[in-house]
């Protein structure tokens, strides 16, 4: 499964770095919108299963670390038409990344690769995930934890614009390599904001480098 510069193959691939934050206050579940010119995706995350990876994504949301990112793969199945993956976050921008905290397999979760599960990009290093994640179009059980295989933290579900995820499945894609061959979006879909409906915001405090090099 490995890959050039932290990338992954038969996976999701682009390395980054993340940063654990408690979520032992958070609610049960908490709603993200992830608003793209394409249309509106909001994804339900699992604070009590799969604390850890919730906790990470939702630094990255309150730093608004997402935000002026894009989806930038989007990986179709060969073997079940409309169906597969499509990826998005901070690629390789190192301004970005949060430190790093520990994986919660599928086997520790309870979680699967449901149709519309949201799961961490990660490289081979089980603590590589962070910056980067998934939004499965179409069950993906090959992605979960098995004996001898560690698979990949899934930790919530799209519950509404499963439509626009369809649709940025299925623009047109080309370049990547190895197993990314043929699955980079020609055209990457802007991610104009994530942001929290529950909860209360919490900022890293973490400086916020890559705004220095935004034009005004």
């Amino acid at each position: 499964m490995l890959t050039r510069r932290g990338l992954i193959a038969g996976g999701f691939g682009l390395l980054a770095i993340p940063r654990a934050r408690a979520a032992a206050r958070e609610p049960a579940v908490v709603r993200v919108r992830i608003v793209t010119p394409a249309g509106v995706i909001i994804v339900a995350l699992d604070t009590r299963r799969a604390p850890g990876t919730t906790a990470n994504f939702l630094a990255y949301v309150d730093d608004e670390r997402f935000d002026g990112t894009r989806f930038y793969r989007a990986a179709r199945s060969k073997k079940v038409p409309g169906t597969g993956f499509i990826q998005g976050g901070i690629q390789t921008d190192a301004r970005r990344i949060l430190p790093p905290f520990p994986f919660e397999p599928t086997t520790k979760t309870g979680l699967r690769h449901v149709d519309g599960a949201i799961s961490m990009a990660r490289g081979t290093d089980p603590k590589s995930a962070g910056g980067n994640w998934v939004i499965c179009v179409g069950p993906a059980p090959q992605l979960d934890g098995r004996e001898g295989y560690m698979g990949y933290a899934a930790f919530g579900r799209v519950i509404a614009g499963m439509a626009v995820a369809k649709r940025i499945l299925a623009v047109p894609t080309g370049g990547g390599f190895d197993a990314m061959k043929g699955q980079m979006i020609l055209k990457p879909i802007p991610i104009l904001r994530v942001e929290r409906m529950d909860g209360v915001k919490k900022p890293t405090g973490r400086p916020r480098m890559w705004l220095l090099f935004q034009k005004r």
